[in-house]
């Protein structure tokens, strides 16, 4: 039986869809992970939910414990890992609400570890290659899913991650359209290389929630309107989640 591992970004803590479900503790040896994960299976799959800041989001961004979530996952020999994420939408084109699928980041973090390799051995220095960080193969079935269900979501997107908790200042906002992002958001890195570094091939789902600052037209972001959109639109991330896990 396939092995799936979920990562729930905003809004997708509590989620619980599965059968035969158990809650289980792990350890690693980089500490405990986000939270306890959730067992069960859908769709003729082994699936294993994380939540990523914690089950009621007390774990800000800069802390979550990466290395520990990714290496829970390696544990329980997941073959790969959805992940989902609130994004900032930096492009006229990508509304709030709209799904996006990226197949690029930039890793503009400051203060999170960011490697599993912190010494080099003999025969492995750990220098992955990171050209395309998100499973291609993957991708294609989330898009293939989301037109199967007429869910529209756009196909690729270069994600930047910031350190966070605070959000982009208008100048930083503008910066990162010009270095060819097109949605910002606080948690894919590390945690889509740490992924790559474990051999699990990784995939994200993002949801624009709001248009970072930007945009002089609209209001900037706040948590608020934040989970407002998210929850409005959590169900759609939920069906797509589903239909992707049916299909892998």
């Amino acid at each position: 039986m396939k092995k799936i591992g979920i990562i729930g970004g905003s809004g997708l803590e509590k989620l619980n869809i599965f059968n035969q479900t158990e809650e289980l503790e792990i350890n690693t040896p980089y500490g405990t992970p986000s939270s306890t994960i959730f067992s069960g299976t859908l769709k003729n799959k082994h699936v294993y939910i994380l939540s990523r800041h914690g089950r009621e989001h007390t774990i800000p961004p800069t802390q979550v414990n990466n290395k520990a979530n990714i290496s829970a996952l390696q544990q329980l020999e997941c073959d790969c890992i959805l992940a989902s994420t609130a994004c900032g939408s930096l492009r006229d084109a990508i509304k709030r609400g709209d799904l996006v699928l990226p197949d690029q980041f930039i890793d503009f973090t400051r203060h999170r570890k960011t490697s599993f390799f912190e010494h080099f051995e003999p025969d492995n220095w750990g220098h992955i290659a990171m050209a395309d960080p998100f499973s291609e193969k993957i991708r294609q079935q989330v898009l293939l899913a989301a037109q199967q269900l007429e869910i529209n979501i756009h196909p690729s997107a270069t994600i930047i991650t910031i350190e966070g908790p605070r959000f982009s200042t208008r100048a930083e906002s503008k910066m990162y359209r010009i270095w060819g992002a097109d949605i910002v958001n606080m948690s894919t890195s590390p945690e889509a290389a740490l992924a790559n570094e474990a051999g699990i091939p990784y995939v994200a789902i993002a949801m624009s929630t709001d248009y970072d600052a930007w945009k002089r037209d609209e209001e900037p972001a706040t948590w608020e309107e934040i989970m407002k959109v998210f929850n409005n639109n959590v169900e759609k991330i939920t069906r797509l989640l589903i239909k992707v896990l049916a299909i892998l």
